[in-house]
């Protein structure tokens, strides 16, 4: 194999993968692994992505971005292995797919305002789909091809989409909110039931509604509820902190102040 320093870099990339998976030459732990047991650093990589761009550091980004596309290079690296596909069909696929679903900047389609490109955007997705589902000989599904391993959250969001984009959506936010409000008094009903004991399974079934519901809210509001969430434990990670920062400072245990002494300064550090 030629040196691969002497390469252009996509090229190169490629090459190393190559040398890395060599079963003379290559190394023993990245020989060992197959698409299963690299789908957990793929799901770390993107993380790691999300939290770079998260911080606003250039450098970090840059470099997780590297990262995920290592674990692409390597996907592509197991399926020419198995004869099945290698990097430039995955890059061919994907332009072509991209070409497909913007004719209105390839094709000389009408752009059209931002509604009508999301219903063109969806009616393209759904008529693969439906091809899809042709070609295995079954019925296409609105869910077709929605993972079933996506964060709880995720999948909550995308689930929806699909419905809304067959007309199955609540008309206006009125609606969404009023539903929130059922499900969050049909946890309060669980929870403090008039006679028999907690039921935990219902109680989690109405919780389950109940977050579903607010995911219904976040999309209509046009918030990511994934985002929202990730945001929302960084500000309570920010506050808490503040307060082990003045527990440490007076030189003190946080399991020796009372709620009413936290709360104190959990108030302070939104105010900070």
């Amino acid at each position: 194999m030629s040196s691969a320093a002497n390469m252009q870099p996509l090229q190169r990339l490629l090459s190393i993968m190559q040398q890395l998976r060599d079963p003379e030459h290559g190394c023993p732990w990245d020989l060992k692994q197959d698409f299963h047991s690299i789908v957990p650093h793929t799901i770390e990589e993107a993380y790691e992505v999300a939290d770079a761009i998260a911080k606003g550091d250039p450098a970090a980004i840059q470099d997780e971005l590297g990262d995920l596309l290592f674990q692409v290079v390597f996907y592509a690296q197991l399926g020419r292995e198995q004869g099945w596909f290698g990097f430039a069909d995955i890059a061919s696929g994907v332009a072509d797919k991209l070409v497909r679903r913007h004719p209105h900047v390839f094709a000389g389609m009408e752009a059209g305002d931002e509604k009508a490109l999301k219903t063109q955007w969806e009616t393209i997705k759904r008529t693969e789909r439906e091809q899809k589902a042709a070609g295995n000989g079954a019925p296409a599904s609105v869910f077709a091809d929605v993972p079933s391993n996506l964060p709880g959250l995720l999948q909550a969001l995308k689930l929806q989409k699909r419905c809304a984009s067959v007309g199955f959506d609540w008309d206006n936010l009125d609606d969404v909110m009023a539903k929130v409000r059922e499900e969050l008094d049909e946890v309060k009903e669980e929870l403090q039931p008039a006679e028999a004991p907690v039921d935990a399974a219902k109680v989690e079934e109405e919780i389950g509604d109940l977050l579903f519901a607010v995911v219904n809210l976040s999309r209509h509001a046009k918030v990511n509820p994934e985002t929202a969430l990730r945001k929302a434990n960084q500000k309570f990670t920010r506050r808490f902190q503040y307060i082990e920062r003045q527990v440490d400072a007076a030189h003190g245990r946080l399991q020796d102040y009372s709620l009413d002494q936290l709360e104190a300064l959990w108030q302070q550090a939104k105010q900070s």
